[in-house]
């Protein structure tokens, strides 16, 4: 078709609009047969692509916009200079110079904003009230038009940058990476720092001469370009005013004609290879990771060959790589994935060893390539490849709403990829089978193109230090016994494909009727002495799904220390136990969970309503009958052990936090108390504990979706008619309780920080306010909180620096009500407790220096906020069984 010069790198299936301004996409959006929002995608005539979505439903509206730069695009000398970006950007714009302006519109109107940074993506996004999306839009647009930089922010957000990367470095994800990274390819992007630190982005630009601030601003210059821009904007008007406010608002956005940033060569090439990697973790964990040169397969998004490898050797069914080594002794978790980014990708096959598992590493290697192998010689299986596009058809079909802002970031990062414009909602599906596409990237996993990293804090003899984070490693060729070993590679007799999988749902049928008023709660439809069914029948979302919440109340759960390691150490054996049956339920969109908590065993299954009555007799099952295996007790207790020595080495901000609770919370304890309790527990106590467990309950049951009533009461028969207990007696009835702080006394519990290479502290300042029945103050409370949020991140987080973790909020616990503010900050306890105190005494005059209007404004955004409905039936069921279960 004949485009305009405005419109010169418009795709044919554009059509431009009378005016000129924008120009449509003319084909259908392929959507989600259960998805009842319209859509509209568009291009300004400064090349920006927006994709407007109208929900006349929602009760959050939300944007994003991604900028196609990351840090992959910082100047070498200057590591982390598309991340200050990211943070310095917020603060102002000529329209808008005041500093905050922009997140105060935001709190004031239910809303909310953030931003992140990667290799290739630099993301902002934020969600508000729905009728204040015109406001958000106006003042976000102009963070890509005028942005100021204002000189006197720069140090502040250099502080912002540090506080944050500070944050990270005791974080082995974040340390483990960078170290892979910077055993990289030195010519290639992927190697660099990406976080950036007061020494990267101030110390050395001043040793080399360079004004931070004027880099920063070339950066911009360079790169911030509507034609690399993908912005998403969801809300409730029509189209035709999303289109409007888009053109009107972001049409002033300078198109620069910036090239995709494109890098050439791989991260790993021939140098990098055959090398084993020694690393010292922080925390007590034993991994493995072996990693593929893969190349970029974002063009290949019609079939997907990858998912069809990370399928297989990530399975964990019967004849599956991971049975085999857990089998062994060796594993307590296995993953196989695809991970790719612009011109390049990895494989990686990423495992969670045993102590055994450990000692014998190499032949974990082998079993790997066993199994690769096996694949090998029986071929590419059509069926099995069917299958995961037939699983991956069904959750699309059956697609639930989420948040919106995680969907219109999702999106905005998905539009940056080569999708064709009108699947750009339906990228998980699989259009084609190519057994050639498979086998070239099985061809890919030799023994001859590989790295491998190992970590544990067993290792010894570490020469060398990380650069960035200080992770101690040392690296070796791989030893002459594996490389012979992989290059007379055979397979194994106990290596199989998986078998065909029963828990794919074929029954999709609704159970609707009309509905005038959706049930605002579930009902009670049986209560006895041992049980109680809360039931709800879906009447909004209508999915063939459904989700089963069953608490199992006992005293003994959490009675005594010794019985909070046995609940545990019980609730882990049963997953254990479960795992290799309900594997293929998981991957057939059908889930279970088992967790432990004061009241005793929660237990859930949701997914598929086809499939959870099968489901939920064989846990219940498994839970009555469980036969403890000694080994696997052994290796699980091993693993529950070094998750309490790990608790230890957390941040100071999940201690305070976690010790707060502690103080005021009754039939909790403490990490030492769990440990010390272990050490004594044998595998034959399990089996006598977990007896004395179930044989006295009060099981909470609700049951919620698309299930019918009478089937939901077969399914609350068929777990007491499993579990047989005798009912509780009155005084073994269990209560939430908190403690109740006199008033106008203050207590300090301080412990010191356990790791010493930590350089962080926290401060957790709660004050309790009242009993939870006391409603008018709770409901005070809450108001204060809302009116301390915004101005209490600006004073501490923004202005005053303390430190990146910054938060307040409503504390509401089963007896009590309060408000807390939580610091973590490289500065000592008692400066962050007078600088918090400081704040509260200065929080009464900014209340009172609010006008009339705002004050009114910010208590209707919690109000708003109090009524967001569920976006989904999981979202919903959590909402009533968080009412019933406390």
């Amino acid at each position: 078709m004949a485009t305009t010069s405005i419109f010169k790198n418009l795709p044919s299936n554009f059509t431009i609009s009378e005016d000129k301004s924008h120009a449509v996409l003319s084909v259908p959006i392929e959507q989600s047969d259960n998805d009842d929002r319209s859509y509209k995608l568009i291009r300004l005539s400064n090349e920006l692509e927006a994709l407007l979505i109208h929900d006349a439903n929602t009760d959050k509206s939300s944007a994003s916009l991604d900028v196609n730069v990351g840090y992959f695009c910082d100047p070498e000398s200057l590591s982390g200079l598309a991340h200050f970006c990211e943070h310095l950007l917020f603060m102002g714009t000529e329209k808008y110079p005041k500093e905050n302006e922009y997140l105060d519109y935001l709190s004031q109107h239910n809303g909310n904003a953030n931003a992140f940074t990667s290799t290739n993506d630099t993301n902002y996004h934020f969600g508000v009230g729905p009728e204040f999306l015109e406001g958000a839009l106006d003042r976000f647009a102009q963070f890509f038009i005028a942005p100021l930089f204002d000189p006197n922010c720069v140090d502040r957000e250099i502080c912002a940058v540090d506080s944050e990367n500070n944050k990270n470095l005791q974080l082995d994800g974040w340390r483990l990476y960078q170290l892979e990274k910077s055993l990289s390819n030195s010519k290639h992007p992927y190697s660099r720092f990406g976080t950036g630190n007061l020494e990267t982005l101030k110390e050395n630009p001043i040793k080399q001469g360079l004004n931070i601030r004027d880099e920063l601003l070339k950066f911009h210059e360079k790169y911030y370009s509507a034609n690399i821009m993908k912005l998403v904007v969801l809300g409730k008007e029509s189209l035709d005013q999303l289109t409007q406010w888009v053109i009107e608002k972001f049409s002033a956005i300078k198109n620069k004609n910036v090239p995709i940033p494109t890098f050439d060569g791989h991260p790993l090439t021939e140098n990098e290879l055959l090398k084993q990697v020694f690393a010292k973790p922080v925390k007590d964990n034993r991994s493995l990771k072996i990693k593929f040169p893969f190349p970029d397969l974002s063009s290949l998004y019609r079939f997907m060959p990858e998912r069809y490898l990370s399928h297989l050797i990530g399975h964990e069914g019967s004849g599956s790589l991971f049975t085999l080594l857990k089998k062994k002794g060796w594993v307590n978790s296995l993953g196989a994935y695809y991970q790719g980014d612009i011109g390049f990708g990895f494989f990686i096959v990423s495992i969670d060893l045993t102590e055994s598992g450990l000692a014998n590493y190499e032949d974990v290697v082998v079993h790997i390539f066993q199994y690769i192998e096996m694949l090998k010689q029986v071929g590419i299986q059509e069926w099995t490849y069917h299958e995961i596009k037939k699983i991956r058809e069904i959750s699309f079909r059956f697609r639930e709403k989420y948040a919106p802002t995680g969907y219109t970031t999702n999106l905005s990062m998905m539009m940056q990829k080569p999708y064709p414009r009108e699947w750009i909602l339906s990228t998980s599906l699989i259009r084609e089978f190519d057994s050639k596409l498979i086998n070239e990237l099985l061809d890919l996993l030799r023994h001859d193109n590989f790295v491998l990293r190992l970590s544990s804090q067993s290792f010894t003899g570490l020469d060398q230090k990380e650069k960035w984070y200080g992770t101690e490693y040392k690296v070796e060729p791989l030893s002459d016994k594996l490389i012979q070993a992989l290059k007379n590679i055979t397979t194994h007799s106990e290596l199989k494909l998986p078998e065909i999988n029963e828990f794919i749902p074929t029954d999709f049928e609704t159970y609707k009727k009309e509905i005038s008023t959706p049930a605002k709660r579930p009902d009670i439809i049986k209560d006895t002495q041992i049980s109680r069914l809360w039931y709800k029948k879906d009447d909004t979302f209508w999915v063939p799904k459904a989700n089963i919440y069953v608490l199992l109340n006992s005293p003994l759960a959490y009675a005594t220390p010794l019985y909070h390691v046995k609940t545990r150490l019980y609730s882990e054996l049963i997953k254990d136990a479960l795992n290799e049956y309900l594997y293929n339920a998981q991957m057939a969109g059908v889930y279970y969970g088992i967790s432990y908590r004061p009241q005793g065993l929660s237990l859930s299954i949701s997914g598929y309503n086809d499939k959870l009555p099968v489901l939920l007799e064989k846990v219940v099952n498994k839970m009555k009958n469980l036969k403890v295996d000694p080994e696997r007790f052994s290796l699980i207790k091993e693993k529950v052990q070094r998750s309490y020595k790990n608790f230890l080495l957390n941040s100071p901000s999940q201690h305070s936090e976690y010790y707060l609770d502690y103080l005021t919370i009754d039939r909790l304890w403490l990490n030492e108390e769990k440990l010390e309790a272990l050490e004594s527990i044998k595998y034959e106590d399990i089996e006598i504990f977990y007896a004395k467990l179930l044989d006295q309950l009060y099981i909470e049951i609700l049951i919620h979706g698309n299930i019918l009533k009478d089937n939901a009461i077969k399914i609350s028969q068929k777990i007491e008619e499993i579990l047989q207990p005798k009912a509780l007696l009155p005084s073994q009835s269990i209560r939430s309780r908190s403690i109740m702080i006199p008033k106008g006394k203050k207590f300090t519990y301080q412990r010191d920080v356990f790791d010493s290479d930590n350089v962080n502290s926290a401060v957790e300042y709660y004050i309790q306010i009242c009993d939870f029945k006391n409603r008018e103050l709770r409901i005070r409370s809450n108001i204060m909180s809302k009116l301390a949020h915004e101005p209490c991140f600006d004073q501490l987080r923004t202005k005053e620096q303390l430190g990146y973790l910054v938060s307040s909020g409503l504390r509401l616990e089963s007896g009590s009500t309060g408000l807390r503010i939580r610091v973590q900050s490289i500065k000592d306890t008692v400066h962050l407790e007078n600088r918090i105190e400081n704040f509260l005494y200065g929080l009464q005059k900014i209340i009172e220096d609010m006008s009339e209007q705002e004050y009114q404004t910010r208590v209707q955004a919690l109000i708003d906020r109090k009524l967001e409905k569920p976006k989904n039936l999981s979202q919903e069921t959590s909402r009533h069984w968080g009412q019933i279960k406390n």
